[in-house]
């Protein structure tokens, strides 16, 4: 690290991650995947967004991960979207595997439930809940890959949904948002403000 040419403005090493150098507000995601031998996996991601308008979903993943490896073989999976009383399901599906099968045992400890169009299964008590099919995978970005997909059904929670007769605010308020900052923290997001669009904005 030096000084930038801007006072108070540190220049990084881009030969370093930059993400270990600053917090970032991401959302905390558990991925469902069929296992090869007929079990489920949940594994907990962060680098997942939005790819579009048109309810495309992404995430970041490794290769090298299983979730990958599922998603590869069976072309589907599904997100389930954590509260932020749900940090303790998030930390047992980051467990590492163990034994002569390599299962991950801690996920005997969340509560599932079944999706409905994908072969999956969900967790329990989240807000938000996605069905996804395999659109595309880029690889080769360093020494991860972008799963892209296609959501094919979508579910949430009735007190978590945005409604015309409902302010923002409050149902915030009501049901707060996990996030997640990466590298290491989480909070809960309870209050927000409108944001300042200008007139005439359009997507």
């Amino acid at each position: 690290m030096v000084e930038s040419k801007n006072k108070g403005v540190i220049t990084l090493d881009p030969t370093e991650p930059v993400w270990e150098q600053v917090f970032m507000v991401s959302p905390l995601v558990l991925i469902g995947t069929r296992e090869e031998g007929g079990g489920f996996d949940l594994a907990p991601k962060h680098m997942v967004m939005p790819l579009s308008w048109q309810n495309h979903l992404g995430f970041v993943c490794s290769p090298r991960h299983r979730t990958y490896q599922n998603i590869n073989r069976e072309k589907v999976f599904t997100a389930s979207y954590l509260r932020p009383a749900q940090i303790l399901e998030a930390s047992l599906a980051a467990a590492p595997r163990c034994g002569e099968d390599d299962a991950k045992p801690s996920l005997a400890a969340i509560s599932q439930m079944p999706a409905e169009v994908v072969d999956g299964v969900f967790v329990e008590n989240g807000y938000l809940y996605l069905e996804c099919e395999l659109d595309r995978i880029v690889d080769d970005l360093g020494v991860n890959s972008l799963i892209i997909s296609r959501i094919v059904a979508a579910h949430v929670e009735e007190d978590s949904l945005r409604r015309d007769d409902r302010d923002d605010q409050d149902l915030i308020h009501d049901s707060p948002l996990l996030a997640y900052l990466h590298p290491g923290r989480f909070a809960a997001i309870e209050m927000t403000r409108s944001f300042p669009f200008p007139a005439g904005m359009k997507k």
